[in-house]
This record gives C-alpha cells, structure tokens and sequence, in this order.
C-alpha cells in the first residue's frame, strides 16, 4: 500500500512513521508513507498556501491554488483509490472503516489546518472525508497518522501473528476481552482458573462471554448490544 500526506507541518508526522509496527511495515516493503510539504506549491516565494476568508470571521482558510496543484502532480503519478480529508465534520472513523480502506492500494491524505481548506477543494478532489471523533485539533497530522497506524496494521504480513488483528475490540463490534500473562499470582491477584486449563474450546467461549458483559456496560451503543 502506498500513502501520500499533504501538510504545512511535516515535522509532526515524522516520528509516528519510524517506530514499532509502522516502521516494521516500511521496511518489509509492505506500506510506503510519503510526506509532501505543502508550500512546495506556494504561491509566492514567501511560502503562502493560505489567506483569509471571504465574509469575513477569525481564522485563516488554506488556499485552493497549492492544493490544486499539490493533488493534481503526485496525481499524475498515481491514481488514489481515495483522497481523504480529514476534517472534524467528516465521517467518523471506525474498524470497519479502517478495514475497508486496507483493502485499497494508494491514498492521498489532506490534512486541514488553521480554519481548514477552500470548499472547492472538498467539492472538486476529495472522496472522502473522516472524522477521528467530536473534537476539535489544531490539524489534521495527528488523525493521518492515527489513520496510517490503523490501516498499516491489518496489511497481511505487518503483523508477526495475523490473527492478532481480528481478534481486536471492534473487529465484530465486541470490545476485547481481558487478558493476562505471567506471574499466575502477583500479590494474590491471581489470572482466571480457565485461561489455565488448556481447553481451547472453553477458553475462547469464556473469552467471548467476557467481551459481551464489557461491550454491555462499556460501550451498550455498539450494534451487537442493539
């Protein structure tokens, strides 16, 4: 898979890439993660991709001058199966959705900043727009990169154990269940006799009884307690 960020910081996007699974993904050539600096298609010299809005109000608007320009060159050289923007009244992101997007091969992130980018550009380019929750931050790096671990996560051979992934919270709109390891008694707190008994059979009944009781009281807006 391979994914293209644009962003007027990406200075903030640079250590999430270089560590742990993402990095794992990287160099097994199995996802590429390409930054692109936005005032590289400045209009002037002093590096202007934004101005302020028409009508007035506080908070600048970045341009659809270096955005249009910035699409249309790493779009000559790719087809994006989806440019994403993300943005806080976009779709909200889930599993599933991060399931959906892992199956694609190419896609072009836009991240907003200051009071977010010309309507144009969201009319014209984008086909999709995501939401990480109902809360405002002061760009869109930190949900690309939430975006990118997510997705980079569940690409086959990423993880040393595949089966890892689908046993997550929201895979099948449970939560996880518990889980323990080493010392079986630590301080008299002891790991449940079941997960001991090496009847696989039993433990992943006990396991799923587990998610459904924390799926009710944790998280009862989930479909399966519906």
């Amino acid at each position: 898979m391979h994914i293209d960020i644009i962003t007027v910081l990406p200075e903030l996007l640079e250590s999430p890439f270089q560590h742990s699974i993402m990095k794992r993904a990287q160099d097994k050539g199995l996802l590429t993660v390409q930054v692109h600096q936005l005032r590289k298609w400045a209009v002037n010299e002093y590096g202007m991709v934004d101005d302020y809005q028409y009508g007035g109000g506080a908070g600048m608007v970045m341009m659809c001058e270096p955005l249009t320009k910035a699409i249309e060159e790493l779009s000559a050289n790719k087809k994006y199966d989806e440019i994403i923007f993300l943005t806080p009244d976009g779709e909200t992101f889930n599993q599933k959705m991060a399931n959906s997007l892992s199956l694609k091969e190419s896609l072009l992130l836009i991240c907003g900043h200051y009071k977010g980018i010309d309507e144009r550009i969201r009319e014209h380019f984008v086909t999709k727009e995501i939401s990480i929750g109902d809360y405002v931050l002061s760009g869109g790096e930190l949900p690309a990169a939430i975006l990118v671990d997510a997705i980079g996560r569940l690409l086959p051979g990423v993880l040393n154990d595949e089966t890892s992934a689908l046993t997550d919270s929201f895979q099948d709109n449970l939560l996880a269940p518990p889980v323990y390891t080493r010392p079986v008694d630590y301080r008299g707190w002891k790991v449940p006799d079941i997960l001991m008994s090496g009847d696989h059979k039993k433990i992943e009944e006990w396991r799923h009884e587990q998610s459904l009781i924390r799926t009710k009281e944790r998280r009862p807006d989930l479909p399966e307690n519906q």
